[in-house]
């Protein structure tokens, strides 16, 4: 992914006002960030912690979300989770339910679709082993580093695809 100015990061949401994407907290040490290792750029807000939010390139096209962590108890280290878009296992506090409000109208009405994410947005740095889980191993698979990121590349293009689906009808 190519770096990204602030301006172009607020630019990008599509399931919030302009106001709202004006107000988003923008990671910290955003020129610092491995762009180089990122595919999508994800994060979550340290000032609040039930929000999270995507960026990532569609049809040439930055789009961004804004995610929200639903409410809940706590959960066990002694269980483990797999996260939807990359496959990466954690432990059940690494992984979270994030939930973005549809596009248009039907997010307008509440309309919301959630998925089972890294719960620190950070998909590619797992896949390319940058970043470990605190599992202590990573489940073994004969796909190659390439083959993870472009399965991981669909999984998170198919949950955009709920985002802007405003029918029952699939998005072509």
């Amino acid at each position: 992914m190519e770096p990204l100015s602030d301006k172009e990061i607020r630019a990008s949401f599509v399931n919030c006002s302009k106001g709202e994407a004006s107000r988003i907290s923008l990671p910290r040490g955003l020129a610092e960030l491995p762009w180089a290792d990122l595919d999508f750029l994800g994060w979550r807000d340290p000032g609040a912690p039930d929000r999270g939010y995507v960026v990532a390139e569609r049809a040439g096209k930055l789009v961004g979300i804004t995610l929200r962590v639903p409410q809940s108890g706590p959960r066990s280290m002694m269980k483990s989770s797999i996260c939807s878009i990359c496959l990466t296992g954690h432990v059940a506090s690494g992984v979270s339910l994030l939930a973005a409000r549809k596009v248009g109208p039907s997010g307008r009405d509440g309309n919301t679709v959630g998925a089972y994410m890294c719960a620190d947005l950070a998909c590619p740095l797992y896949v390319r082993g940058k970043r470990k889980p605190l599992l202590t191993a990573r489940y073994q698979e004969s796909l190659t580093e390439e083959e993870r990121l472009t399965r991981m590349a669909v999984n998170l293009d198919d949950f955009l695809d709920k985002v802007f689906r405003t029918t029952a009808a699939p998005v072509v």
